[in-house]
């Protein structure tokens, strides 16, 4: 089956961009140029810069035209598979236990999206308490991460858990020291996907970017899940990473 020319053009792009002939910060031939050197109509080459962008390698600046997009530097999170605590309260990171609200959290009740629900065990379409957080860098505002907790209803429901101060150690100190449910446990699953428009913009992500998701449930000591956190930052500046140990089943072979 022979390659769509929109397709064709990407290609060509996309390993001149690869192989250094566009640098990033640099432009790319306009749209007619494009279009006159592949003899293939605007709307092709339009097309074949419309799958760069969406591929997060270029960037279509308004009166510039299009950019080759800077790949930003990128942070390793270690996940140590530990929860740590400070005077704030629990966290589950070194990387990000600067990070602090951008602003006030959104506390509201509605249904949780259908994978929350499952982890939740609550039926799809039944609302939760959720509990939005907007993370970043303190000293220049720049948001590193969406935090969305989403808490059974029947749970939360005329408790401190719904008011948008929890106060100190926040929800995980109201569940441990005052709800009974005292010691947490938790479980993470790393995932990614597209953003949102509302998760693109107010994490200031350009146009291509994926989602890095880490979904965290937290168990009381019963076996009921009183919580799941659902984190979102961008997969073009974090990485997750984590040690790898010998299990002793793969000692070195000895003689």
């Amino acid at each position: 089956m022979d390659t769509p020319a929109y397709r064709q053009l990407a290609d060509d792009l996309r390993a001149a961009i690869d192989s250094g002939q566009y640098q990033q910060g640099s432009t790319l031939p306009k749209i007619t140029d494009l279009a006159a050197r592949y003899g293939i109509a605007k709307q092709t080459a339009r097309q074949a810069i419309a799958l760069l962008e969406e591929e997060g390698l270029v960037e279509v600046v308004r009166r510039r035209g299009t950019i080759v997009r800077a790949l930003p530097e990128r942070h390793a999170i270690s996940r140590a598979r530990q929860v740590f605590r400070d005077e704030i309260g629990y966290y589950f990171d070194p990387t990000a236990q600067p990070w602090r609200a951008l602003q006030k959290p959104t506390v509201t009740w509605g249904p949780a999206p259908r994978d929350i629900a499952a982890l939740l065990r609550t039926p799809t379409g039944e609302d939760v308490l959720i509990r939005d957080r907007l993370m970043g860098d303190p000293t220049t505002k720049e948001p590193t991460q969406l935090a969305t907790s989403y808490l059974p209803a029947a749970l939360a429901r005329g408790t401190r858990l719904a008011d948008q101060d929890t106060g100190p150690g926040g929800i995980y100190d109201l569940l441990e020291q005052h709800l009974g449910h005292n010691p947490l446990t938790w479980h993470e699953a790393i995932s990614a996907r597209m953003p949102t428009q509302e998760e693109a913009t107010a994490l200031r992500l350009p146009k291509g970017t994926p989602l890095l998701r880490i979904v965290r449930t937290a168990t009381g000591p019963d076996g009921t899940v009183v919580e799941v956190n659902d984190t979102r930052m961008s997969a073009t500046r974090f990485e997750i990473g984590y040690p790898v140990t010998r299990h002793p089943s793969a000692e070195p072979a000895t003689g």
